[in-house]
């Protein structure tokens, strides 16, 4: 397969649970569990989770189409941080704090967000500066999962995708976009919400919702409103035009409601201490979405006894629910109990097959009970994912684990290159795919694959000698 830039693009965003124990060696607080760093604590987080993901693709992949941008080629990209916040970069990229997802209060006015932030990313509104750019791409070559980041510990550096506050912000900062633009993306946003057969109700409650953060200080800002400020006339005019547009009056599905209320309790609970959860979502509310966080939250806590029996008794009435089997994998998983964790992970796989995380959860459980016989089993689970995401870092860790239990170390260091690679990290990939070609066997499509990664991480004269020498 001959490799091009393409393939450093971000990958498609997709899915599992969010747990973070391998954040000790970056010193972020481990007793709050979910992988999300502050800038106080040096740095931010992408967070990738299938339930909640999926939800996001059910709300935003209608707005996307409408506005002429194909779903599968438009990275949606889940960043925990509490702060409000949603900006795009690079066109096709929309990024979304959890914080914004929890502080909306129906599904629509978090589509009058997505729908505002699509209308700046067709008409190019960040494209404006190659410095930016250029700084905006390290946070697309980072592509981990929180559901398999607990299992990371020991490796942190391939279980965490941290990104340095400082060139995180810095992007934050480039994307304060003039007034024109602002106003070209609310009148996007109408357009493409009500082509999309969706209320623009949405977008006029949450910039209303939020309009006196304008008198506070840049500092005290939500992060959204220091790059997208809100006038009262620009609410107005965005008030008016909504009024005018046949499904302003539409409301949001039973349905719609019901996965929005799902997703604000899981990342509440997972970003959250747990007895804020325990308080937020108290006993007597009997709830699907209350239950799940309690659940969650118990398993944060590290009751896992009470989490599982939790879990149980929501299986009990959603039997056919992959994401609390997922959510039951880890919990066990988490306790060394790796086998129960595979019995649990396995059952997510069988509810949803086509999901690449939860593939690589169970990839992960079996490995993790140290049988090499079973290593060709692992592997083949990560196969699946990866003909899902191939630049899925995370699963080219498990794999390398995987061929070196098999004593394949030529598999093993491809394995590891193309891991670094799928990181964006060159110097490594190309000293992996060097060592796998030693160890490969000659002109076959492992080692033709080594030989491509080599030439496009940058080689130097001597790397370019040693392939066209007589080992090459």
């Amino acid at each position: 397969m001959t490799l091009s830039p393409h393939k450093l693009r971000p990958p498609r965003v997709r899915s599992a649970p969010l747990r973070g124990a391998a954040l000790a060696a970056l010193a972020l607080n481990l007793a709050l569990a979910p992988c999300v760093a502050s800038a106080q604590e040096g740095g931010i987080n992408l967070i990738r989770d299938t339930e909640i993901e999926e939800t996001l693709h059910v709300d935003a992949d209608p707005i996307l189409r409408a506005a002429g941008l194909v779903p599968k080629d438009t990275t949606l990209i889940l960043v925990g941080d509490k702060d409000l916040n949603a900006f795009t970069v690079n066109g096709q990229s929309i990024f979304i704090n959890t914080g914004l997802i929890v502080e909306t209060a129906n599904p629509n006015q978090l589509e009058g967000v997505i729908a505002h932030e699509t209308g700046h990313a067709a008409g190019g509104h960040s494209a404006r500066s190659g410095d930016m750019n250029r700084a905006a791409m390290q946070p697309f070559l980072i592509t981990l999962g929180l559901g398999i980041l607990a299992a990371a510990a020991g490796a942190p550096d391939a279980g965490i995708a941290l990104i340095g506050s400082s060139q995180y912000f810095g992007v934050i900062n480039a994307l304060t976009f003039s007034r024109a633009q602002e106003a070209a993306a609310d009148q996007a946003a109408i357009t493409y919400l009500e082509r999309s057969g969706k209320s623009s109700r949405g977008i006029v409650e949450f910039f209303e919702n939020f309009r006196y953060e304008e008198v506070f200080s840049e500092a005290r800002r939500f992060k959204f409103f220091q790059s997208h400020p809100v006038s009262g006339d620009r609410i107005e005019l965005l008030r008016r035009r909504a009024e005018e547009q046949p499904h302003y009056s539409a409301v949001d599905s039973a349905d719609a409601l019901a996965r929005h209320e799902v997703m604000k309790a899981k990342l509440f609970a997972f970003m959250n201490p747990p007895q804020q959860s325990f308080i937020k979502y108290s006993e007597k509310d009997k709830s699907f979405p209350a239950r799940y966080a309690r659940a969650i939250a118990y398993y944060k806590a590290l009751e896992t006894d009470r989490a599982i029996k939790a879990i149980d008794s929501l299986l009990v009435d959603y039997p056919n629910n992959p994401y609390l089997y997922e959510l039951k994998g880890q919990a066990y998983f988490e306790i060394g109990k790796s086998k129960l964790a595979e019995d649990a992970h396995r059952k997510s796989v069988e509810l949803k097959p086509d999901a690449p995380l939860l593939l690589i959860n169970l990839a992960q459980a079996i490995i993790a009970q140290g049988d090499v016989k079973r290593s060709d089993e692992a592997i083949g689970e990560l196969q699946k994912a990866l003909a899902f995401e191939k630049d899925n870092a995370f699963a080219w860790r498990l794999m390398a684990q995987a061929y070196d239990a098999k004593g394949e170390g030529g598999s093993a260091r491809l394995a590891s290159a193309e891991e670094r690679f799928a990181l964006g990290d060159m110097a490594q990939a190309r000293i992996f795919a060097l060592r796998a070609r030693q160890l490969l066997t000659k002109d076959t499509p492992s080692w033709r694959r080594a030989t491509d990664i080599v030439l496009v991480a940058n080689p130097s004269k001597d790397d370019l000698r040693a392939l066209a020498g007589p080992q090459g």
